[in-house]
C-alpha cells in the first residue's frame, strides 16, 4: 500500500504528513479488521473530516478511516478487540454526533440484483424504441411500397427481440397470475405488448400500411421505467426475527466442576452452570448461582440504568454483564428463551404487515378485469359491424388494450414514492418499505419509547460545574477502571472541562456496588451510598477517606427537537403515548418534562407487543417510534414505524423508516411528506381515470389506430410523472 493511497483521504492533499502517512498505512496492513459505517450527521466542513480522522487514527485499535462529507458518513476499520460503541464514545468526545449504520440495508439500492436487472432491460427498451420511431418517422412522411415495407421489416427485426427481451418481467408476472386462475395488472400489460407485436408482424408480412412497433415499445419502456421506479423504493428484505436471533450469544462457558469449556450454544441444556464474564452476553435464561454484579438489560427492557443482580436473580439470554463474573444455572434454552420469544413475535408481525395492500394492487384488482372485458367486447361488437372482419375487429381491440393500459396506473404510486423518498432521505430519513408513505400518511396516533428515543440513552452528569474540580479529578481516576455508563459519564465530563484525572492506586471494582481505591493515602470510593455508608439518597456517590460524600446528578439528555415534535404532533391532533420499561417517578416525570399526557410505566416487550395489538383491534393506524430490542415487537406490529439511526440493527430492520438525522422534527416533516405523497399518488389516480374516460370511447368506436392509442398513453404516463415532482 503506497502513501498515494491516502493523500486525499484528510481534508486537504497536504493535511497528512508523511509520518502520519507512514503510520496509517502501517496500521493499515493488518488483516483482521473489521469495517463499521457510521453516519456523521453534524460535520460540515473539511476540517471535521480532519478531526475525525486524526483523532481516531491516534487511537489504539483503529486501522483506517474514511469520512465522506457528502454522504455525511465513515468508513472506520477496526481491530476486533474495538466495539463499535468505544468507535462512537470516540467520535463524541471530539465534539461530533456518531451512530452506527446497517451497511447492507443503506446499500440495498446498489447491490440489488433486481433493480440492475430491470434498469438493463430499461435500457434496451429506450435504445430499441428510439431507433423504430426514427424509422416510423420516414413511414409517416409518405414511404410507401417496397421502402416502406424494408422499414417495417427493419423495425421487427428490432422491435421483436427487444419485447422477448425486455418485457419478460411482465410475461412473467402475468403467467405466474394465470396458472393460479387470477388476473393481475401484468396480464393486460402482456396481452397489450403481445397482440401489439403480432399485429404489427401480420401486416408487415401482408404488406399492410401501418406497423405499431414503436407502440409496442413504447408500451414496454413506459412500464419497465414504473417498475424500475417501484424497485427503488425497496431495500433489503432481510428479517428482523433473523436479526434478533443473530442476538444471541453462539457459544457458552459450561462449567464441569471447577473447568469451563467453550461449547455451541446447541449444546447447552436446562440445567447446566455456565460462566458469563464480565462484558459477554447471557447465553440463555436463568438464575444466578454465584455472583454479583450488575445487567445492561436497556436493549431489552428499556431501562435506563444498569441493574444490580446477585444470588437467585433471573437473567435473560441477550443481556450484556457489566462489572462482575456470574455463574447462571439455566432455566431455558434456545427456543425457549424470551429472545426467541420476541423472535417469533416479530415473524407473525412482519407477515401482518406484508399483507397491506398499496392503493396501485387496489387499484388493480378493479382495472385489470374492466380492461380486458372492453377489449374483448371491442373485438366482439367490430366483428359483428364489419361482417366477421377479424382483423379490422382485432385492430380495434388491440387499439383499445394500449389506450387502456396501465402505464398511467403503473406510474402512479412508484413515481410520487421516488420523488417522497428522495426527498426525505435529505433530510435524514430512510425509506425502507414500498408502501411505508402510503402508511405514514393514515396515521391517527403517535407511541413513543423513551429512552434513546425521545432521549439520546445514555447518562450525562448534570451538575458537574458544581463539584469541586479536585473531587472530579479524584472520580473520573476511579471511573477509568470501570465500564459503567455512569462511570463514563463523569470521565467524559471531566474531559470536556479539561479536568486531568488524579494519582489514584489500587484500582478495584466491587461488582454491583462500584469502584474504590487509595489517592493521597486515603481509601476512596465511588459508587451506591449505601455502599460508601453515605444517609443521602442519591443515587451515585463519593466519599474520600472521611469526608462527606459527595454526590453525583445524572441524567438522560433529550434528542434535539423532542419538545418541538410533541407539540407538533398535538398540534396535528394526533395523540400520543410514551411507553417505557423505566419505573413509574421516572416515566411520570420525563412525560411531564415533555408535554406527554398518556404514558405507562414498567412495560416488558409483550406488553409493548399487546398494547400495539389493542390498538389495531380498536382501528387505530398507530406510527410506533422506538430503539430498543424491547421495542422490535412493537414496530413491526405497528401500522408504520420509525427508529432511529443509533438503534440496534434488528430494529432497524424491523423499522419501516430509519431516522439518520440527529432531530427528531423531522418525523413531523415525515408526516407532512407522507399526507402529500398520497395526494399526488390520488392526483395520479384522477388523470388515469380521467384520460381512460376520453380515450377509451375514441377507441371503441374505432377513431384510434393502435399507434394514436400508443401516444396517447406516453402522453398520459408522462402528465403523471411532472405530476409527481410536485412532491418535492
Amino acid at each position: 500500500m503506497s502513501l498515494a493511497d491516502y493523500s486525499g483521504a484528510a481534508a486537504c492533499p497536504g493535511c497528512l504528513t508523511a509520518t502520519e502517512a507512514v503510520e496509517r498505512a502501517s496500521k493499515a496492513a493488518s488483516e483482521e479488521a473489521r469495517d463499521v459505517q457510521l453516519s456523521l450527521p453534524t460535520i460540515h466542513c473539511a476540517g471535521c473530516i480532519s478531526t475525525v480522522e486524526r483523532g481516531l487514527m491516534a487511537r489504539d485499535g483503529i486501522v483506517d478511516v474514511r469520512v465522506n462529507l457528502t454522504r455525511k458518513r465513515a468508513v472506520v476499520h477496526a481491530e476486533p478487540s474495538v466495539t463499535d460503541e468505544e468507535i462512537v464514545a470516540a467520535i463524541s468526545a471530539l465534539g461530533y454526533e456518531a451512530m452506527p449504520l446497517d451497511g447492507a440495508t443503506l446499500s440495498a439500492g446498489e447491490s440489488d440484483r433486481l433493480a440492475r436487472d430491470l434498469a438493463m432491460r430499461l435500457g434496451v427498451s429506450g435504445f430499441a424504441m428510439m431507433n423504430v420511431m426514427l424509422l416510423s418517422v420516414a413511414v409517416w412522411s409518405g414511404a410507401a411500397d417496397a421502402t416502406r415495407d424494408l422499414f417495417h421489416w427493419i423495425s421487427a427485426a428490432i422491435a421483436l427481440p427487444t419485447v422477448v427481451f425486455s418485457a419478460q418481467p411482465f410475461f412473467k408476472s402475468a403467467w405466474s397470475a394465470l396458472r393460479v386462475a387470477r388476473l393481475n395488472m401484468d396480464v393486460p400489460i402482456s396481452l397489450a405488448i403481445l397482440l401489439a407485436s403480432a399485429m404489427s408482424l401480420y401486416e408487415t408480412v401482408n404488406s399492410g400500411a401501418h406497423a405499431y412497433f414503436d407502440a409496442a415499445l413504447s408500451l414496454t419502456f413506459f412500464l419497465l421505467a414504473g417498475r424500475y421506479l417501484d424497485q427503488r423504493m425497496r431495500s433489503t428484505a432481510r428479517s428482523a426475527a433473523t436479526e434478533l436471533a443473530a442476538m444471541e450469544a453462539p457459544t457458552a462457558l459450561r462449567l464441569i466442576g471447577a473447568e469451563a469449556e467453550t461449547v455451541p450454544l446447541a449444546e447447552v441444556v436446562v440445567g447446566d452452570l455456565l460462566l458469563v464474564q464480565p462484558g459477554a452476553r447471557v447465553p440463555a435464561d436463568g438464575t444466578i448461582a454465584v455472583g454479583a454484579s450488575e445487567l445492561d438489560r436497556s436493549f431489552l427492557t428499556g431501562e435506563t440504568d444498569p441493574v444490580a443482580v446477585t444470588v437467585g436473580s433471573e437473567v435473560k439470554a441477550g443481556e450484556i454483564n457489566l462489572t462482575g463474573p456470574l455463574t447462571i444455572r439455566t432455566t431455558a434454552v434456545g427456543a425457549d428463551t424470551l429472545l426467541h420469544s420476541l423472535a417469533e413475535l416479530v415473524t407473525m408481525a412482519e407477515a401482518a404487515k406484508s399483507r397491506y395492500n398499496s392503493l396501485a394492487d387496489r387499484a388493480a384488482q378493479i382495472y385489470a378485469p374492466a380492461v380486458h372485458l372492453l377489449a374483448l367486447a371491442a373485438f366482439l361488437v367490430w366483428l359483428w359491424l364489419t361482417g366477421g372482419d377479424v382483423r379490422h375487429a382485432l385492430n380495434i381491440a388491440v387499439a383499445v388494450l394500449i389506450i387502456t393500459c396501465p402505464c398511467a396506473l403503473g406510474l402512479a404510486v412508484p413515481a410520487v414514492s421516488t420523488v417522497a423518498s428522495g426527498r426525505l432521505f435529505k433530510h435524514g430519513l430512510l425509506v425502507k418499505h414500498p408502501t411505508a408513505l402510503e402508511r405514514l400518511a393514515e396515521v391517527d396516533e403517535v407511541i413513543f419509547d423513551k429512552t434513546g428515543t425521545l432521549t439520546v440513552g445514555a447518562p450525562v452528569l448534570a451538575n458537574a460545574e458544581g463539584i469541586d474540580a479536585g473531587d472530579l479529578a479524584v472520580a473520573a481516576a476511579l471511573a477509568r477502571g470501570s465500564a459503567h455508563p455512569r462511570s463514563r459519564a463523569i470521565a467524559a465530563a471531566a474531559s470536556r472541562l479539561g479536568i486531568a484525572p488524579a494519582d489514584v492506586s489500587g484500582l478495584k471494582e466491587v461488582p454491583g456496588y462500584g469502584i474504590e481505591g487509595s489517592y493521597m493515602g486515603k481509601p476512596v470510593r465511588l459508587g451506591r451510598p449505601s455502599w460508601i455508608g453515605a444517609e443521602t439518597g442519591e443515587a451515585t456517590v463519593m466519599r474520600i477517606g472521611d469526608a462527606e460524600p459527595v454526590a453525583f446528578h445524572f441524567i438522560d439528555d433529550l434528542r434535539p427537537g423532542a419538545i418541538e415534535l410533541i407539540s407538533a404532533l398535538k398540534a396535528q391532533g394526533l395523540p400520543v403515548t410514551l411507553l417505557s420499561g423505566d419505573a413509574p417517578g421516572i416515566v411520570e416525570a420525563f412525560a411531564e418534562r415533555v408535554g406527554i399526557d398518556t404514558w405507562q410505566a414498567g412495560v416488558l416487550p409483550d406488553e409493548k407487543a399487546d398494547v400495539l395489538r389493542a390498538k389495531a383491534a380498536e382501528g387505530k393506524r398507530v406510527l410506533m417510534v422506538g430503539d430498543g430490542l424491547n421495542d422490535t415487537a412493537a414496530l413491526a406490529l405497528a401500522h408504520v414505524s420509525i427508529a432511529p439511526g443509533s438503534a440496534l440493527e434488528a430494529t432497524r430492520v424491523a423499522a419501516d423508516f430509519v431516522l439518520l438525522a440527529p432531530n427528531l422534527m423531522r418525523i413531523a416533516d415525515a408526516l407532512r411528506v407522507g399526507r402529500s405523497a398520497r395526494k399526488r399518488i390520488l392526483e395520479n389516480f384522477g388523470v388515469a381515470a380521467v384520460y381512460n374516460m376520453i380515450a377509451i370511447p375514441i377507441a371503441f368506436i374505432g377513431l384510434a389506430t393502435p399507434l394514436a392509442a400508443a401516444i396517447a398513453m406516453s402522453t398520459s404516463s408522462i402528465i403523471v410523472s411532472l405530476n409527481a415532482l410536485r412532491t418535492r
